[in-house]
């Protein structure tokens, strides 16, 4: 079995639609997918109470990551005047993608920002997603519970 052209599996660009047009964030250099997993850690551990080394996230606080990551679109929506909001939503799609993958990077650009859209709905987190059909109830008459003891001694009398 022969290995295929990498190129041939990958579609390396992200398409996002911004004010009626596609902005296409190209790949990442390897230097730059490297950084942004070291920066999404440190938060993930500074998010948790974890010690970090400041330096790193500082590096993340530059207006640069931004530029960075969504490459020459960053120019691009300047110059169409996306505003604010939206570079910043298409950045940090542009991070969950580099980060993580294409699918997950999808469902924070359709949440529009808002965590609460990206949990899961309140029954599948009740349920841990099992199934919540109910059984069919009992036709025997009889409820299969016991009766409490207080009740039952008054029956006795």
């Amino acid at each position: 079995m022969a290995f295929e052209a990498i190129d041939d599996l990958f579609d390396e660009t992200l398409v996002l639609p911004i004010g009626g047009r596609r902005y296409v964030i190209p790949p990442p250099s390897a230097e730059l997918g490297l950084r942004v997993q070291t920066i999404v850690q440190a938060a993930a551990v500074a998010a948790n109470g974890g010690d970090v080394d400041t330096e790193i996230l500082s590096d993340a606080a530059e207006g640069d990551l931004f530029r960075d990551v969504l490459g020459s679109a960053h120019d691009d929506m300047l110059a169409h005047g996306v505003k604010w909001p939206a570079l910043k939503h298409a950045a940090r799609t542009a991070i969950v993608w580099i980060a993580q993958d294409k699918a997950t990077a999808e469902r924070v650009w359709t949440s529009g920002g808002d965590p609460s859209r990206l949990a899961p709905n309140r029954q599948a987190r009740r349920s841990g997603g099992a199934n919540t059909t109910k059984s069919a109830a009992s036709t025997s008459g009889t409820s299969g519970h016991p009766a409490p003891a207080r009740a039952r001694r008054r029956k006795r009398r």
